[in-house]
């Protein structure tokens, strides 16, 4: 209850970028304080149990349920995301160099609709930043996912070389890699979405991939694609089509919206991308089309909505193996993962499973 009496009502009354880049770097400064890292795990740590844990494309997760990209731009708090109880964690979105985004303001909170509008344009301090800052996280205690995207300088025709550019400063650093081609804030990234473009992405990537593997040995470490839930159904199936035959590892559905169906507060006018409440069920169909369209041979990660245990056991029933948080963090709190850990546990038990494994696609049978 902390951050829902004392934190929230202090970070709620000041400008929700300035709030986000005091709670990042609060994270950071904090994982440096013998004694704090400790303190939080007790806190709001979220201890492991075999039957949450989940093994998917080679990585090992100690429960479901992660943050996903967006938050930690920079990897600035990385070291203190397992102590906070997360399971995995996604860093980014990060571009081969460092840009300011868009103009001020560009983040916006929704209250009474539990959402947030962004317009942040991959704003981030570059590669080399990250890669300083990975480098020097020695306790990993969950697995690390690194989110990379375009620049918004370089045109469509020339993005394939800066996911090459992050995947060769970067691949030394991340767990698992996540091609973002899908925010809305990036003029025609979404383009990358479709076609021959979405071919010669991925296989960018994926040569790459393999040559770094090559280069530091070991298997290649997987890489999933973030899609949009704006897509048509026709848009969706070529897509899931394209990734599906480029031989990426999975898909994270989905990144945030467009549409401004259902809202309440008048920052629903604000353009850019739509998180939280009012994705959930969009974001829950866009996963059960997935693992129906990929006959749920292709792992999906759901991300969109979720704020309690039922809202992630629907996407991980709908075909899911792993779920995101984001925006519920900054409404409910740390709090919120041993609630969701607790309540998925509650779920298994209730429907007789005895593993995530287990539940992933239920619906589907």
């Amino acid at each position: 209850m902390l951050y829902k009496s004392v934190a929230k009502p202090f970070l709620f009354r000041i400008d929700p970028e300035k709030a986000h880049h005091l709670v990042i770097d609060g994270l950071h400064s904090a994982s440096r304080v013998p004694g704090i890292p400790a303190m939080m795990r007790s806190m709001y740590g979220v201890k492991e149990c075999p039957e949450l844990a989940v093994d998917v494309f080679g990585v090992y997760f100690p429960h479901p349920v992660g943050l996903a990209a967006g938050l930690d731009k920079n990897a600035k708090a990385v070291g203190m995301f397992a102590n906070i109880g997360f399971g995995f964690a996604e860093v980014g979105t990060v571009t081969p160099k460092g840009q300011a985004g868009n103009e001020l303001p560009r983040l916006f909170r929704l209250p009474p609709d539990e959402a947030l509008v962004n317009r942040m344009g991959f704003n981030n301090e570059g590669t080399a930043a990250m890669a300083q800052r990975l480098s020097n996280v020695k306790d990993r205690r969950i697995p690390i996912a690194v989110n990379i995207g375009k620049n918004k300088s370089t045109p469509n025709e020339l993005a394939h070389e800066d996911y090459r550019a992050c995947l060769q400063a970067l691949y030394s650093y991340g767990d698992f890699f996540v091609v973002n081609i899908s925010s809305p804030n990036t003029p025609d990234l979404r383009a990358l979405q479709h076609g021959d473009e979405l071919r010669l992405l991925l296989s960018t990537v994926m040569e790459e991939m393999r040559g770094q593997a090559k280069s530091h040995g070991g298997t290649v470490k997987p890489v999933l694609v973030k899609i949009a839930p704006d897509m048509t159904d026709e848009q969706l199936r070529y897509t899931v089509e394209t990734i599906a035959a480029s031989g990426v590892n999975g898909i994270i559905a989905s990144n945030t919206t467009l549409s401004r169906e259902g809202l309440s507060h008048p920052n629903a006018q604000e353009t850019g991308g739509l998180s939280g409440r009012p994705l959930r069920e969009r974001s829950t169909e866009v996963i059960r089309e997935v693992y129906r369209l990929t006959g749920g041979k292709l792992p999906i990660i759901g991300s969109g909505g979720i704020f309690t245990a039922d809202d992630a056991y629907d996407k991980i029933r709908a075909g899911a193996s792993l779920v995101e948080i984001y925006t519920a963090l900054i409404y409910r709190g740390p709090e919120l993962l041993r609630e969701l850990t607790r309540g998925l546990k509650e779920r298994l038990h209730k429907d007789g499973y005895h593993s995530i494994a287990e539940a992933v696609g239920a619906d589907h049978r």
